[in-house]
């Protein structure tokens, strides 16, 4: 009798995402993509009711995140855990220490490639790699700042943190120190990104970044125009994109927070 396949379960509440992984792994003879949860409660209830092989979790979910599935599964003690693939877009070793402290095995951050994720749902099943491991995206743990350094830098340039833009700069910068790509496609890409992790639209978000950038405008803008190098010779207020690389830019270069 043939051996079943390994069985995966994904968890993220990127829709599109999952449908990418569902046609991937249908074309993976050895790996049976079980089921699909998009929030971490649901998560809860298709272990229990799947008992997969291996768990691909994002650590960004509504009702109950990642770090709270992790929480419950050690709290529960089930007789047949699942190996537990950790995905996120930040690279901080810290973050990826905690979450090994609470049971997963492996942490992949994004962006990555899918034949390397079949490789690593493989290797886990088969017990082939080391429990607490982390691959960072190429490039990408060089470029890593954390999310205070970040807000630490765009505070400096006059951005308010009780805005909602300061929130979504943040991550917005994040993600673009982790896949610089994202420059060039932030209506299609960085904004709905960003919109994603707060449940919100993609409009919105451009819109709040857009006000947020308007204030630190309004707040320092010689301090803005010196740092933007006067945007070819003039003092016009930068753009979201602008702005976005701006801070990304100093923060590679190896910005000190003053």
């Amino acid at each position: 009798m043939a051996s079943a396949g390994i069985r995966v379960l994904v968890c993220d509440d990127n829709r599109e995402f999952c449908a990418l992984l569902k046609e991937y792994f249908a074309s993976t003879p050895d790996i049976e993509l079980v089921g699909e949860a998009h929030n971490g409660l649901d998560a809860l209830q298709a272990i229990n009711e799947t008992r997969p092989d291996v768990l691909i979790l994002d650590l960004i979910m509504p009702y109950l995140d990642g770090i709270g599935v992790l929480e419950r599964l050690g709290q529960t003690g089930l007789k047949a855990r699942p190996k537990i693939l950790v995905l996120s877009a930040l690279g901080q070793e810290s973050f990826a220490r905690r979450v090994f402290e609470m049971g997963a095995d492996y942490y992949l951050v994004k962006p990555f490639d899918l034949d390397l994720l079949g490789t690593r749902v493989r290797e886990l099943a088969a017990g082939k790699v080391a429990p607490g491991t982390t691959r960072m995206a190429p490039g990408a743990q060089a470029g890593y700042r954390s999310l205070e350094e970040v807000h630490q830098l765009i505070r400096e340039l006059g951005v308010p943190p009780h805005v909602k833009g300061y929130r979504y700069l943040g991550d917005a910068v994040l993600m673009v120190l982790q896949q610089p790509e994202l420059l060039g496609a932030v209506t299609k890409g960085l904004y709905p990104a960003v919109a994603r992790h707060y449940r919100t639209t993609a409009s919105r978000v451009e819109r709040a970044i857009r006000h947020a950038i308007a204030l630190a405008w309004d707040r320092s803008s010689d301090r803005l125009s010196a740092a933007l190098g006067h945007l070819d010779g003039s003092r016009a207020k930068p753009t979201n994109s602008e702005f976005i690389a701006l801070v990304a830019d100093r923060l590679r270069a190896g910005y000190k927070a003053s």
